[in-house]
């Protein structure tokens, strides 16, 4: 059988081998007394709140399953729309929302409606693979860009224009980003959203981890700069919503009947349920609980990464949203006689049965010098992670 070759670019998406590793090697410690402790998967803990799990029981049992609009219910696209006005002080109208089935169907359709054979996007590495490879399934080239710890592992806006040529389409960029949970200072995406258009080029924003800011310096949606930003975003994350596949994008006006037709053709709608429940994620009760809920996180990080520092995985940006430790462990590897980030991963998955996420997938600058670590796991989980590298590396 013939393979395209569209097919074949799309590289493995190795957090998910690991977490099947993790998986595996979890079965046979279940009667130990050290289960696995998963800290390599990227999803919240909490499961949707009350009121929302009532909405899609309600849904289902009053028969409101079938299709809807391929641009979502009207009626979640308004309070979408209303979240930006109480949140961001924004006006976002309706009519440029899509509503989509998870974020990855939102930067599909935003790639295929942008992207030519050939076009160059450039992204910061690292970066979330997935978002790379949306660009390839396009039949473009995400061109990653080397980033350090003094610019917060996020592109700027010198790199861009230096490295924009005739094949360059635009950006694609994360804030707060997977997988170091830093965003982008307002400011300099400004000037490289500037440079963008001055180039006739687009910007992509994926705000996925929007909802997730700890700091008010970098929690601010790029749709305030202008009608031309893209963004993309989940009820994943903030919402806590992650099976239920739902999303959204915000694009021009002049972008919209594109989306849709494309829409039509490749989902036909979002889930009419997941929609008819995500209504009720917008009710003051459920706010309150994901308000709650982002404290939370936020004391999980002020928790866990100091410990981390301490023993000797040195998470060199302090993350200002999301749920994630991009931790430098070439100090640790060193101590245990191990050469990159992956045989690091393998070593305290087997020996201390924590489950992480080595720099492999996160792109090609130094990514066997880093791990990453979800902080969505409850204080007790992540003490007893902490606990177990802590010995493992001091025993070394």
């Amino acid at each position: 059988m013939r393979i395209s070759q569209r097919a074949s670019r799309i590289q493995p998406f190795f957090v998910m081998e690991m977490a099947k590793a993790a998986a595996a090697l979890a079965l046979q410690a279940e009667d130990s007394d050290k289960p696995m402790v998963f800290l390599n998967i990227g999803e919240p803990d909490f499961t949707a709140p009350a009121l929302v799990q009532e909405a899609a029981i309600k849904a289902i049992h009053e028969g409101r399953t079938q299709y809807t609009h391929a641009l979502g219910l009207d009626s979640l696209r308004e309070r979408i729309s209303a979240w930006y006005g109480s949140h961001y002080g924004i006006d976002i109208p309706a009519r440029r929302i899509a509503v989509t089935a998870g974020a990855s169907a939102a930067l599909q359709l935003a790639c295929l409606a942008l992207i030519e054979a050939g076009d160059e996007i450039l992204m910061p590495d690292p970066c979330y693979p997935c978002n790379r490879q949306f660009v390839q399934a396009a039949d473009g080239r995400a061109v990653l860009l080397p980033t350090d710890a003094l610019q917060r592992f996020q592109l700027s806006a010198d790199q861009v224009l230096s490295h924009w040529h005739t094949q360059t389409r635009g950006v694609l960029l994360a804030s707060p980003s997977n997988p170091t949970g830093t965003s982008i200072a307002f400011e300099e995406l400004k000037r490289i959203h500037q440079i963008v258009s001055n180039k006739g080029g687009i910007t992509l924003v994926d705000e996925i981890y929007l909802g997730l800011s700890y700091d008010s310096t970098y929690g601010q949606t790029a749709l305030a700069i202008d009608d031309n930003i893209i963004s993309i975003n989940s009820f994943s994350k903030y919402f806590s919503m992650t099976g239920w596949r739902l999303g959204w994008l915000v694009v021009p006006d002049a972008l919209v009947p594109v989306i849709e037709r494309l829409a039509q053709n490749l989902f036909i709608c979002p889930s009419t349920v997941a929609q008819y429940a995500a209504l009720a994620c917008f009710e003051p009760q459920s706010l309150a609980i994901y308000e709650e809920r982002r404290a939370a996180f936020k004391q999980r990080r002020d928790h866990f990464i100091p410990q981390l520092n301490a023993m000797g995985l040195p998470v060199p940006v302090m993350p200002d949203g999301a749920f994630y430790a991009w931790a430098d462990c070439r100090s640790a590897c060193a101590k245990l006689g191990l050469t990159d980030s992956w045989a690091f991963a393998e070593h305290v998955m087997k020996h201390a049965h924590v489950a992480l996420t080595p720099g492999r997938d996160f792109g090609l600058n130094a990514p066997g010098d880093f791990v990453r670590m979800s902080t969505a796991s409850s204080l007790s989980s992540l003490d007893t992670a902490a606990d177990r590298l802590r010995q493992l590396l001091e025993a070394a």
